[in-house]
C-alpha cells in the first residue's frame, strides 16, 4: 500500500464521504488514490472556500470537515479558511501536498513553510515524514480536531511520502497523547458552587456562546432554561441556541446586539457564561461582568477561562455534559419578577428603524425571509452589514445560523451554505450576502452547477463596501475612502452564465411575493435586493 492509499483507507476508517479541495502535483498521489474510494471529491475554485466548505459540512454534522490543497500557493491560499474556523472553534481537517522530503529547506518550485506559517491558528500540526507514521497521525488529528475544544488540523505531506510503501496498514483503536487530556466532566464541587449562587440569585442569566452549538448542549441547555425560568441571551456564534421566539431567549449581546440584551447583562447579579470567550465584540467592556456580580464561566478550554474576565467560579467541562449534571439539581429560586423586568427592557429598549420606502429594508426583509423559511433551515450570514442585520432579525426556529463570528471573513457564506447542503440535501440552506463579499465567493456558483448542489443565495446589494462605509460616516465624518463597488457586474447575467434563476427586489411592495417565490425555486436561485445605500445597521 502506497502513503497515498494509506491516507484514503485512514480518510474511510473515519467515515469520511466528502473532500474539498483543488489539485496539484504534490497532491496527485493523494487524488489519484481516491478515485478507488466512494468518497466524494468537491472541486473548489479558490483554496479558502475549500476550508470554508468544509467547515460548512462540519458544523452541519458535528463530525471534522475535510479539505486537501497542493503545496505552495494551494497551501498559503487556505490559510485564511484555517484560520476562521480556528477562531470559531469548527473542527477541520486540513491536508496540504508538500515537496520532496529531501528538498525541504531549499526553497524548490512551489515550496512553502505551512506548518510554520499556520502554527498561531492550527490547534496541532503535523509534517509526516514516514509513511508508516500515516495511520496515526491520522487517528490522532481527527481526536485532537473534535474533542476538547474543537478546531482545524493541518497534516503537510511530501509527495515522497505520499508515494511511498508503507510495511503495514493497521489504524489504532485509540488515541493516547500524554500532552493532550482535555475535561469533559464539570467538577461536582463547582457544580454544587453554581446551584448555590443561582438559589441566592435574583436576577440570573446565561449567556450562551458558539461552544453550546459545538458540544450539542442546544437542547440541555434549552430544557435547563425552561425547567428552572432562567432567561438566556447569546453572542453572535450562540445565535441558533434558542429559539429566537422562545420567552426565555432575550436577544444577542455586544457592540451589534440589542439593547436590552445588554442591558439584561448589565443588570443580573449572576452571569453564567457558556462556551464564550468574552471577546471583545459581545463583551467591549469586561469589568462590567464581574463588578458587583457572580460570573461563572464554563467552557471546555481552561486557557479561555480568566483571559478577559476573571469569573467567581470557573467550571471547566463540555457544556453538554455540565448541562445534564445541572438537570440533576433542584433549584429553587424565584426569578418571575426578573423576567417580568427583562420583558419591559425588551419593550422599551427595542430599536425603531426608519427605513427609505424607496428601497428593500433590509431589516424587514431578513424578518420575513427567515419566518417564511422551514423550521430547521439553515441561514448561512456572510460578514458586513448583512451579516448584523442578518443577527438583529432573523428569526430561528429549530434549524442553525452559520456566519463567521470570529475572524469575520467576508466571502464565508457561499462556500459554508455549500458545504451544509452537501451535509443535509433536504434541508433549506439560504446564503446571505452583500454586493462586496458575494464578489469574493462568486466563482463558486461554477461549484454548485458542477455538483448539481441547489443553491439559494441572496444579495444585499447598496454599491459599498457598506461595514466600513458606515465605520467612515462616523468615524471620518463622511469622507469616504476605497468603498465604492462601482464596477460591479450585473448581477441578472452572472445568474445566466451559472444557470442560476433570478429574482430582483427593488423596494418592499413585492418582498412576500418574491420570497415565496425565491423558497419554492426547485432550481438554483440568485436574488438581488436593492438596499439604501446610507442605510445604517442601528
Amino acid at each position: 500500500m502506497l502513503g497515498a492509499d494509506a491516507i484514503i483507507k485512514c480518510l474511510e476508517k473515519e467515515g469520511v464521504e466528502t473532500v474539498f479541495g483543488y489539485p496539484g502535483v504534490a497532491i496527485c498521489p493523494f487524488y489519484n488514490s481516491i478515485l478507488d474510494s466512494n468518497i466524494r471529491t468537491i472541486l473548489i475554485r479558490t483554496e479558502q472556500n475549500a476550508a470554508h466548505a468544509a467547515s460548512g459540512m462540519a458544523r452541519m454534522t458535528g463530525k471534522p470537515g475535510v479539505c486537501a490543497v497542493t503545496s505552495g500557493p494551494g497551501a498559503t491560499n487556505i490559510i485564511t479558511g484555517i484560520a476562521t474556523a480556528f477562531a470559531d472553534s469548527i473542527p477541520l481537517i486540513v491536508i496540504t501536498g508538500q515537496v520532496n522530503s529531501e528538498l525541504l529547506g531549499s526553497d524548490v518550485f512551489q515550496e512553502a513553510d505551512i506548518t510554520g506559517a499556520c502554527e498561531s491558528f492550527v490547534k496541532y500540526s503535523y509534517l509526516v515524514k514516514n509513511a508508516n507514521d500515516i495511520p496515526r497521525v491520522f487517528r490522532e488529528a481527527f481526536y485532537v480536531a473534535n474533542t476538547g475544544r474543537k478546531g482545524p488540523v493541518l497534516i503537510d505531506i511530501p509527495i515522497d511520502v505520499q508515494n511511498a510503501r508503507i510495511n503495514k496498514f493497521e489504524y489504532p483503536d485509540s488515541v493516547n497523547m500524554r500532552t493532550y487530556k482535555p475535561t469533559v466532566k464539570g467538577h461536582a464541587v463547582q457544580i454544587k458552587k453554581v446551584v448555590a449562587e443561582l438559589n441566592k440569585s435574583k436576577r440570573p442569566i446565561i449567556c450562551a456562546g458558539g461552544g453550546v452549538l459545538l458540544s450539542g448542549a442546544k437542547h440541555p441547555l434549552r430544557e435547563f432554561a425552561a425547567k428552572n425560568n432562567i432567561p438566556v441571551v447569546s453572542t453572535m456564534m450562540g445565535l441558533g441556541a434558542m429559539p429566537t421566539r422562545h420567552e426565555m431567549y432575550f436577544g444577542m449581546v455586544g457592540n451589534n446586539g440589542k439593547p436590552y440584551a445588554n442591558k439584561a447583562m448589565n443588570d443580573a447579579d449572576i452571569i453564567i457564561m457558556v462556551g464564550a470567550r468574552v471577546a471583545d465584540r459581545a463583551v467591549n467592556q469586561p469589568d462590567l461582568i464581574t463588578k458587583d456580580k457572580v460570573l461563572v464561566h464554563i467552557d471546555v478550554d481552561p486557557a479561555e477561562i480568566g483571559k478577559n474576565a476573571g469569573p467567581t467560579i470557573p467550571l471547566v467541562g463540555d457544556a453538554n455534559a455540565i448541562f445534564e449534571d445541572l438537570m440533576k439539581e433542584d433549584i429553587e429560586g424565584d426569578y418571575s419578577e426578573w423576567i417580568r423586568t427583562l420583558n419591559e427592557y425588551k419593550e422599551k429598549l427595542s430599536v425603531v428603524r426608519k427605513p427609505n420606502p424607496e428601497y428593500v429594508d433590509p431589516a424587514a426583509f431578513i424578518e420575513k425571509l427567515s419566518e417564511a423559511m422551514e423550521d430547521k433551515a439553515i441561514y448561512v450570514a456572510d460578514v458586513g452589514q448583512n451579516q448584523i442585520w442578518s443577527c438583529a432579525y432573523n428569526v430561528v426556529k429549530d434549524g442553525r445560523f452559520f456566519t463567521s463570528g470570529g475572524m469575520g471573513t467576508m466571502g464565508y457564506s457561499i462556500p459554508a451554505a455549500m458545504g451544509a447542503k452537501l451535509a443535509a440535501p433536504k434541508r433549506q440552506v439560504v446564503c446571505v450576502c452583500g454586493d462586496g463579499s458575494f464578489q469574493m465567493s462568486m466563482m463558486e456558483l461554477a461549484t454548485y452547477r458542477q455538483h448539481s448542489i441547489q443553491a439559494k443565495i441572496i444579495v444585499l446589494k447598496n454599491g459599498y463596501l457598506g461595514m466600513v462605509r458606515e465605520y467612515q460616516h462616523y468615524a471620518y465624518k463622511d469622507n469616504y475612502s476605497v468603498v465604492d463597488l462601482s464596477g460591479s457586474p450585473d448581477l441578472s447575467k452572472i445568474a445566466e452564465a451559472y444557470g442560476f434563476d433570478f429574482i430582483r427586489l427593488e423596494n418592499m411592495k413585492n418582498a412576500e411575493e418574491s420570497i415565496d417565490r425565491f423558497l419554492k425555486d426547485e432550481n438554483s436561485v440568485l436574488m438581488e435586493c436593492i438596499v439604501d445605500p446610507m442605510d445604517l445597521v442601528k
